[in-house]
């Protein structure tokens, strides 16, 4: 009968406050960001009981039901990441989107709530979050080209967080210009003042009439090298220095390539658990069933590749009931080199949380040993 043991190794180390900034509690990036003074639309005074000893006091929150939550949500993830350090993957799966810590942030930073998010809104929070960081280069070369002062540096955070988010939704997203020049207008009257949204509403209007005629104002690659690699990095929205490098050494149409592929958008690999008979076919009529898209995986023959609706299949319960999991095609493949067979023991060094672990188990088919250890 297999076995598998995981052993915690404790070595003393410094504390690593970088990496745990968006996360701790007394670090910059869990701090409330203030912003000045603004006036604000009307809401709705929901009364909640405060949490506390044996007198309960009731606390009044402001739900704006006007304002757009995933933009809401979304101006304010983007606020904590470049503000308060916050890191987009932690804020992803700690926020929660409508939870009372994602929803607390929204409130000290914007003067309101908005209304729960879906599933649907939360999805978009995470590819609208991701998209902007990812083509932050590209984008502000854009506002920058539109707005009568070139140094966007010097606008206030949150008004240059609304207009990279509609930007993203018009050129990258090629979402309805009406309804996001509309709604990231109303963002920022309601969240700002009201000069801000008819600022971010000729500055977006402005933008829809160039993408239509097709005349954004973008560099050309000319020049020398150093003009080039820079003209590079802001089609493609990556470091000068990486452009220089990779084209040093993969040549111009390859580094091209490369940041594309960089900067595409990510898809999540599904994998059939086989130690519950449950094969890939079977992952793929499930699948089928939910309307959700996906590919097969052209490396390993237990893996299955979406792009949208992993909510989906969390909802119909198949991670709950083992029935697949999410893994990385990577992670898959470091399996298939080992390829484990019945009665081995395997020694696993670097088992955390223990994806790679439970895959090899499975290919054990319940005999042999599969020792698993986690330095932290």
């Amino acid at each position: 009968m297999a076995q598998v043991l995981s052993l915690g190794l404790h070595f003393p180390a410094e504390p690593l406050n970088t990496a745990l900034s968006s996360s701790s509690s007394s670090s910059p990036s869990s701090k409330p960001l203030r912003l000045p003074h603004r006036t604000r639309s009307t809401h709705i005074s929901i009364p909640t009981t405060a949490k506390g000893g044996g007198n309960r006091l009731l606390k009044t929150q402001k739900v704006n039901l006007e304002v757009s939550p995933h933009r809401a949500v979304s101006a304010v993830r983007l606020m904590r990441i470049e503000l308060g350090g916050a890191f987009a993957d932690l804020l992803n799966e700690k926020g929660k989107g409508s939870g009372e810590n994602e929803m607390g942030y929204v409130q000290r930073t914007l003067g309101f709530r908005t209304r729960e998010l879906n599933h649907h809104d939360l999805r978009l929070v995470t590819d609208i979050v991701g998209g902007t960081i990812r083509w932050r280069r590209y984008l502000d070369h854009l506002i920058s080209s539109l707005c009568h002062d070139k140094n966007i540096s010097s606008m206030e955070p949150l008004l240059l967080q609304i207009l990279r988010i509609g930007f993203y939704e018009i050129v990258k997203l090629d979402m309805a210009p009406y309804a996001v020049v509309d709604e990231n207008v109303k963002l920022a009257k309601v969240a700002l003042r009201p000069g801000a949204g008819n600022m971010v509403n000729g500055i977006l209007q402005k933008l829809v009439v160039l993408k239509e005629n097709e005349a954004l104002p973008l560099p050309k690659v000319e020049g020398d090298d150093r003009a080039q690699a820079r003209a590079l990095a802001t089609l493609y929205s990556h470091p000068v220095w990486m452009v220089r490098r990779w084209t040093k050494y993969l040549g111009q149409e390859e580094a091209i390539k490369l940041m594309i592929w960089n900067n595409s958008e990510p898809s999540f690999s599904l994998r059939a658990n086989r130690a519950r008979g449950f094969s890939r076919d079977d992952l793929v009529t499930q699948l089928n069933a939910l309307k959700v898209p996906h590919k097969l995986s052209l490396h390993l023959d237990e893996f299955v590749r979406i792009k949208t609706g992993l909510q989906i299949v969390i909802q119909a319960g198949l991670l709950k009931k083992g029935l697949c999991s999410v893994q990385d095609e990577s992670a898959g493949l470091v399996v298939s080199v080992v390829d484990p067979q019945p009665g081995e023991t395997i020694i696993d060094c670097c088992a955390a949380p223990g994806g790679k672990t439970l895959y090899m188990a499975s290919h054990l088919s319940g005999q042999g040993i599969n020792l698993s250890k986690r330095i932290y």
